[in-house]
C-alpha cells in the first residue's frame, strides 16, 4: 500500500504507536534500535536548568549588589536607610576614606607587588621545571617530580611554624621578600602539575625538528614551549594571582609593621580596630576595590584562560 492510497485509519494506527523506540536500518543493511526523545522531556530539562541557573545567579549577585550599594553610602545613611534600596542619597566619601584615613593605599601597593612578583616566580619556575621533567626522562627528573607533587599533600597551615623559623633565621622577617618566597613556594606544586600535563601534550616531532635544525635547549624553550604554553600560562597566572592577592595567613605571620602590610591584613585591621564599631561602607568600599584587580586580571587573560581549560578538558 502506498502513502497516496493509505486510508486515514492507517495513519491513525501508526500515530498511536508508542515512540519509545524505533527500528532503523543503517547503510550496511543491519537494523538497530534507536530510542526517541520526547519533546516534552527536553523542554522540562531546559526549564529546570533555566530555573536553577536563575536561582544561582540571584544567590551570587545579591551579595555583590549589597556590597556595591553599601559602599556608596555614609555610615549614617547605612544605619538609617534600607540596606537593599538606594534611598537617602549616595556618597563617594567611603572611597576617599579608604585611602586617606585607613592607610589601605599602602596595602594596595604591597599586595600589587606581592601578586606580580609571585606570578612571575611561579610561572617561570613551574614552566622551566615542567620542561626539564618532560624533556629529561631520567630517574632524577621522575624523583624530582614526585617530590614536588608531595607538596600537594602538605597544607601551608601545617608548616607555618617551620616557615616562620626559617624566615627569622634568614633575617627576612617583616619583609615582603619573605611573603613573596613563601607564597610562591606554596603555589609551585599545583603549577608544575598543570605545566607538566600541558608540555607533555606538545608533539615530540616538533622538539625533534627544532633539534635537527640546530636549536639549543634555550631556543626550543623560548620559541616552541613558551608560545605553545600560553593558554596554561594564563591559567597558572590567574591561579597564582588569586592565591597571592587573597593570602592572609602568610602576611599575618611573616610581617608586623604597617609598611609591609598587605590588603587582606589591612581589611582585617579596619574591620576590627574601629573605636565605635565597624564602618560598614568603608569596609565594603575597600573590599570592592580589592576585587577590581582580580577582575581586570581575568578579563585580560580570559581568552587564554578558556583555551587552557579547554585543552585540559580534551586531554
Amino acid at each position: 500500500m502506498s502513502a497516496a492510497t493509505a486510508s486515514p485509519a492507517v495513519f491513525e494506527a501508526v500515530a498511536s504507536r508508542p515512540i519509545a523506540a524505533r527500528v532503523v536500518r543503517d547503510g550496511g543493511g543491519r537494523t538497530r534500535r534507536r530510542r526517541a526523545t520526547g519533546v516534552g522531556g527536553g523542554r522540562a530539562a531546559r526549564f529546570a536548568a533555566f530555573v536553577l541557573g536563575t536561582v544561582w545567579l540571584v544567590i551570587v549577585l545579591l551579595p555583590i549588589y549589597y556590597m556595591v550599594l553599601a559602599s556608596f553610602r555614609t555610615q549614617g545613611q547605612y544605619l538609617s536607610g534600607n540596606p537593599w534600596l538606594p534611598t537617602g542619597g549616595l556618597s563617594l566619601s567611603s572611597y576617599g576614606t579608604v585611602f586617606s584615613a585607613t592607610g589601605l593605599g599602602i596595602d594596595f601597593r604591597n599586595s600589587a607587588i606581592l601578586t606580580l612578583a609571585t606570578i612571575i616566580i611561579v610561572v617561570l619556575c613551574s614552566l622551566g621545571a615542567a620542561y626539564r621533567i618532560v624533556r629529561r626522562a631520567s630517574h632524577f627528573a621522575a624523583v624530582s617530580f614526585r617530590l614536588i607533587l608531595f607538596g600537594l599533600a602538605v597544607p601551608i597551615q601545617a608548616i607555618i611554624i617551620p616557615i616562620f623559623i626559617i624566615v627569622v633565621k634568614m633575617h627576612l622577617y617583616d619583609t615582603l621578600i619573605a611573603v613573596i618566597l613563601a607564597a610562591s613556594a606554596s603555589l609551585i606544586a599545583v603549577a608544575v602539575l598543570l605545566m607538566v600535563n600541558y608540555v607533555r601534550a606538545i608533539p615530540r616531532e616538533l622538539f625533534d625538528a627544532m633539534t635537527v635544525d640546530g636549536a639549543g635547549e634555550w631556543t626550543v624553550f623560548a620559541r616552541l614551549v613558551w608560545p605553545m604554553a600560553r593558554p596554561v600560562l594564563a591559567v597558572v597566572s590567574i591561579f597564582a594571582g588569586l592565591g597571592a592577592w587573597n593570602n592572609f595567613l602568610l602576611p599575618l605571620i611573616l610581617t608586623q609593621s604597617n609598611a609591609n602590610s598587605v590588603l587582606p591584613v589591612g581589611l582585617y585591621k579596619v574591620a576590627s580596630t574601629s573605636q565605635y564599631g565597624i564602618d560598614v561602607p568603608v569596609v565594603m568600599a575597600a573590599v570592592l576595590l580589592s576585587v577590581l584587580p582580580l577582575v581586570l586580571l581575568y578579563f585580560g587573560l580570559r581568552r587564554q584562560f578558556v583555551q587552557g581549560l579547554g585543552g585540559f578538558a580534551i586531554r
